[in-house]
């Protein structure tokens, strides 16, 4: 008899990562920290699709732009045959569904979104092809106090997070200042590279024409010194978008926000104008940036609305976990209250609506199932993490009572069935 071959298991895609449930809590906690510190800026959810035109990307994000060119997963739609893609950033497509639903006809809109987005990257910690992210956006609104508001919102949230300013993380800003003013910018730039192109690698020759901008952003030691002796944006702004930055400026100077004014922040998408900013970090080599995002006025128009302003940011939640890992800044694990042991032949009949009425006064218990020794139970009751152990044994129900055990002290005392739920109103208070 042929015996039959065990099939070879499944991975998954490479830079796809599982979340198994001890670091999914971790999420689930940081995520509780955005809603909250969201909703008290006046913030509402908003949800988009994961999947949408790959048009949509390329009118808003750049064709010229890495993300476009080398990072989207596109497809064809075999049914219809409609150009798709995964979303590789949010604020396209939570515009697309503004601009659709006329979300901006009652006036401005504060909204944030949060979920996965999709690049093809060589996936490297802090860096992966399915990663996910914060997205903050304000739309509606002219005017430097909105940009203000959104970086000290940021900074609220890294606070309550036990980041330190300086020492953790660091703001840095900038202004891209107005269409025109980047115009003369570029030819100004263009012409510099121009010159030294002989110093330029293969990413910046190709953007030379098409995207110079981007070429300052360049990682590529060999062409710093270039880089350092170009034109610099600030140089061409008007008094209108210096007078911007100067707001924003005094604004962050009132609260107390230290920041450095970084002349080469551009940023990877080609939509932003005036203030652009990013968080940075010296905790996690490469991948320094945790936060970033910045106004982008013409947008929405770009993309077949009505014209409004707009301003947003985007926060990496694998790399600020990372982070907050890295400087020991991450909660313990969470734990349940209290563990319910059964030894073998316990009347669940009787026990299972007893915890249930426990649970109802807001106590979490974790019931063992399965059977096993005493022993085993116990030692399952302390990894638990829960603080008491509430044993059903067979001579404490004859008793019409259980043993409620502290395992974090050790001690132990019977208590009567009947006072179990009012128990557990007293210790879910405290």
């Amino acid at each position: 008899m042929t015996e039959l071959k065990k099939p070879e298991p499944l991975k998954g895609v490479k830079g796809m990562n599982d979340l198994l449930p001890a670091e999914a809590a971790r999420w689930e906690w940081l995520e509780g920290v955005f809603r909250r510190l969201l909703a008290s800026y006046g913030y509402r959810n908003m949800r988009a699709p994961i999947v949408e035109p790959t048009a949509l990307f390329v009118r808003g994000i750049g064709e010229v732009t890495d993300i476009v060119e080398k990072e989207m997963y596109t497809f064809t739609d075999r049914l219809n045959g409609d150009e798709l893609a995964l979303r590789p950033e949010f604020t396209a497509g939570l515009l697309r569904a503004v601009i659709e639903h006329n979300a901006l006809y009652d006036g401005p809109m504060r909204i944030w979104s949060m979920g996965p987005v999709f690049r093809h990257e060589r996936p490297q910690k802090g860096r992966y092809r399915q990663f996910h992210q914060l997205d903050v956006e304000a739309l509606g609104f002219h005017g430097p106090d909105v940009d203000a508001e959104i970086i000290l919102m940021t900074r609220a949230l890294l606070r309550q997070l036990g980041l330190q300013e300086g020492s953790d993380i660091q703001l840095e800003l900038n202004s891209l200042g107005q269409p025109a003013e980047r115009a003369a910018h570029r030819q100004a730039l263009i012409a510099h590279l121009q010159q030294h192109e002989a110093l330029l690698d293969e990413d910046a020759r190709r953007r030379l024409h098409t995207n110079p901008l981007r070429v300052l952003d360049t990682k590529n030691p060999a062409m710093q010194a270039c880089v350092d002796a170009a034109p610099k944006l600030m140089d061409f702004l008007g008094s209108e978008s210096r007078a911007h930055l100067d707001g924003v400026c005094a604004v962050l100077d009132a609260a107390g926000l230290a920041y450095r004014i970084n002349p080469r922040l551009v940023r990877g998408l080609d939509y932003y104008n005036l203030t652009v900013f990013e968080w940075v970090t010296p905790h996690l080599g490469s991948q320094a940036t945790v936060c970033g995002g910045g106004r982008y006025d013409d947008l929405i128009a770009q993309l077949g609305g009505k014209p409004a302003p707009g301003i947003g940011f985007g926060l990496g939640i694998e790399r600020l976990l990372l982070l907050l890992e890295a400087l020991g800044k991450l909660p313990p694990a969470p734990a349940v209250d209290a563990y319910a042991v059964l030894p073998d032949g316990a009347p669940l009949a009787a026990v299972l609506p007893l915890l249930e009425q426990v649970r109802a006064t807001g106590l979490s218990v974790q019931m063992h199932a399965g059977g096993g020794s005493m022993k085993s139970q116990f030692k399952r009751a302390g990894a638990s993490g829960a603080r008491w152990a509430l044993v059903f044994g067979a001579d404490e129900l004859a008793r019409g009572e259980l043993a409620l055990k502290n395992l974090q002290e050790g001690s132990q005392q019977p208590l009567p069935l009947a006072e179990l739920p009012a128990w557990a109103a007293a210790e879910a208070a405290r």
